[in-house]
């Protein structure tokens, strides 16, 4: 099971510094995981010029062209963020038990290490 999910605030915590021209240190959202490639795609972070084939619409516009895209990074260069610290932080499973109109169920629950908070 993967520990970073879609909608997870996450951190570069490897590659070339900002002051390089590099990523680290960044933080985005998760936008996709790609599990089978074990990566994600993080919003703002590793920009990559795609080259569009030009074409028209319907109604006549151009398309295509240069276009600047979110490209996938591994998964291990990444690290949820604390939601106490806004720090990157391990995460945590827990099993907890809740009753709901009367109902026991065992639910497994994501939390921060640093801070002991639920994801």
């Amino acid at each position: 099971m993967a520990k970073i999910k879609k909608g997870d605030l996450v951190q570069v915590i490897a590659g070339a510094t900002q002051a390089r021209g590099g990523d680290r240190g960044k933080q985005g959202k998760v936008l996709e995981v790609l599990v089978e490639r074990n990566r994600v795609v993080v919003e703002g972070v590793n920009f990559v010029t795609k080259h569009e084939r030009v074409g028209q619409t319907q109604r006549g516009t151009r398309t295509g062209g240069l276009e600047t895209v979110e490209a996938p990074i591994h998964i291990s260069n990444v690290a949820v963020v604390d939601p106490d610290s806004k720090k990157p932080t391990r995460v945590g499973h827990r099993v907890e038990t809740k009753t709901v109109d009367g109902v026991t169920k065992t639910v497994r629950v994501r939390y921060a290490k640093k801070s002991g908070k639920d994801l």
